[in-house]
């Protein structure tokens, strides 16, 4: 369990194969103790949930008896750690809750199995088959000889004679097959660097009614690109994303003055006034796209990394004066592909994420300017929900604006209706 500091990467390609880093989280209560150190000088328990398989899911409390009243806090999936995990960036001081045979890798390790395929499957019931009617064809003839004299020695004849009727060759001549297809496989010019590593593979891919597979990482090599924006009437593919561009840096060019996600159209300042009944104003194309690239900025968990340099020792500088924060030493870190395409895409049409931690994030626009927003609440994408939403508050304007996103099934019922969502 992660105790202090508040939060680091780790990275569970050992664990389920997954390459994108996963941010996780201290304790809320630990992480507002003056220094480190006092955390040995604390009196706290942990209760955890039985060791389970699950490792997308954790349940427990964490308890701190040395305050009046007691602090109570509760543990979830972004405060722990598994074995056979690796810290991709930053310091974890933690609690050790599962050991041995009760740790997740442990609980989800199950013995190989042979691979049969189905063509051997089959061939070895018609032998089956076969052998039984050997049997029974050889008792039959020692029946009409009346079973006379050594009739379990006439049986033992029969089987023999009988025996071709089981095909021996036929197994080597598959195998043979089998070879020799994985061979032509390999050799095959329309799919180069094929590696046949098994020799079943061949009668497999005849037998093949579904294939299913994973969109994100099988298929794409988790490498995201953002190709298309549509805003109902209008919609930008590769070859016009210079529009959007020029859009956002003349949404920005007057510098702060210039309207958030929620102001309305015409460049006006957010007012915390109570709005008056009216005629609704018909937002301009620049207004709609600064919009949508401000809130696909803004609507996600990825956070930006800096690599720290080696010193002059050869010790790595921790320091924040001796990082080098600039765009060519930036990197993108998410639990998702999804969400690093994204980010990467406003950043190539003058939009950058350039900071963020538990509580804030940073813009930079094309200007140079800097944006800082303040996390309010973060709502995180669920398999139930297929949705995420985040409130964050701009502190130049203190406007609050909430930002949702998910897939289409979910958000296909929340957002003005349009053609193009039956397409």
């Amino acid at each position: 369990m992660f105790l202090v500091p508040g939060a680091c990467f780790i990275r569970t390609d050992q664990l389920d194969g997954e390459t994108d880093w996963k941010l996780k989280v201290a304790v809320g209560c630990t992480q507002r103790l003056p220094a480190v150190g006092d955390l040995f000088s604390i009196s706290a328990h942990v209760y955890a949930q039985k060791p389970q398989l699950d490792i997308h899911s954790f349940e427990g409390n964490f308890t701190r008896d040395d305050c009046e009243p007691q602090i109570h806090e509760s543990l979830s999936i972004e405060n722990t750690l598994w074995a056979s995990t690796v810290v991709a960036s930053g310091t974890v001081i933690g609690v050790v809750i599962y050991t041995g045979k009760e740790t997740r890798s442990v609980l989800n390790t199950s013995f190989a199995q042979n691979k049969v395929g189905l063509l051997d499957l089959e061939l070895n019931r018609l032998t089956k088959a076969l052998f039984l009617a050997q049997v029974v064809l050889s008792v039959v003839m020692v029946a009409l000889q009346g079973f006379v004299g050594p009739w379990f020695r006439n049986l033992f004849r029969f089987v023999v004679l009988f025996s071709y009727i089981i095909p021996i060759s036929l197994r080597v001549n598959l195998d043979m097959g089998k070879s020799a297809y994985g061979w032509m496989i390999t050799k095959d010019e329309n799919i180069p660097g094929t590696v046949v590593r098994t020799s079943t593979i061949p009668e497999e891919l005849g037998r093949l009614v579904y294939l299913l597979t994973d969109k994100t990482g099988t298929l794409t090599q988790n490498e995201m690109i953002f190709k298309r924006l549509h805003l109902g009437t209008v919609s930008y593919g590769t070859d016009t994303m210079d529009e959007i561009q020029s859009h956002i840096i003349q949404s920005y060019a007057q510098g702060p003055s210039q309207p958030s996600a929620g102001a309305a159209a015409g460049g006006a300042t957010p007012s915390r006034k109570p709005q008056t009944s009216g005629p609704k104003i018909r937002k301009s194309v620049s207004s709609r796209i600064h919009e949508a690239v401000k809130a696909i900025a803004l609507c996600h968990n990825v956070t930006p990394v800096y690599e720290s340099h080696p010193g002059v020792n050869g010790e790595t500088e921790s320091a924040e004066a001796d990082q080098d924060f600039s765009d060519d030493n930036r990197t993108y870190q998410a639990s998702s592909p999804d969400e690093v395409a994204l980010v990467r895409w406003t950043e190539s049409v003058g939009l950058t994420l350039v900071n963020r931690d538990l509580t804030s994030l940073q813009l930079k626009t094309p200007s140079g300017q800097i944006l800082s927003f303040h996390i309010l609440q973060i709502f995180p994408f669920t398999s139930e929900s297929k949705r995420m939403g985040i409130i964050v508050r701009e502190e130049s304007t203190g406007e609050i604006s909430f930002y949702m996103k998910g897939a289409d099934v979910a958000m296909a019922t929340i957002v003005q209706y349009n053609d193009w969502l039956e397409e």
